[in-house]
């Protein structure tokens, strides 16, 4: 998995990934300090939103690629210290499955 942050998003940004929402506009982006991008497998990224969703308090969206059913990463949105938080949960989560092997994660 590939994971990056933005701090500071600038509005430009936040606009292109609101047009590329899941969700589409029905809840809009507001006060976002940071933003973690999360790409990987689909099987990943799923479990990915759940680990972020269930740490703190942030807001993840699937955002899509060309074709509507194609989710090409996570986009989790929320203030700088949680998302550093999400995306450091689920680094965490993936290196207990590489090591442990076993494909689940507690």
């Amino acid at each position: 998995m590939d994971f990056r942050i933005i701090k500071s998003p600038a509005q430009g940004t936040l606009d292109i990934l609101e047009r590329r929402k899941g969700s589409g506009s029905r809840q809009k982006l507001e006060h976002v300090d940071a933003v973690g991008l999360v790409q990987g497998k689909l099987i990943e990224m799923i479990v990915a939103a759940d680990i972020a969703e269930k740490a703190v308090g942030v807001t993840v969206e699937d955002i899509r690629g060309s074709c509507p059913q194609n989710m090409i990463l996570l986009a989790i949105f929320g203030d700088t210290s949680s998302v550093e938080s999400a995306i450091e949960k689920i680094k965490e989560s993936v290196e207990k499955v590489r090591k442990n092997d076993n494909g689940k994660i507690d």
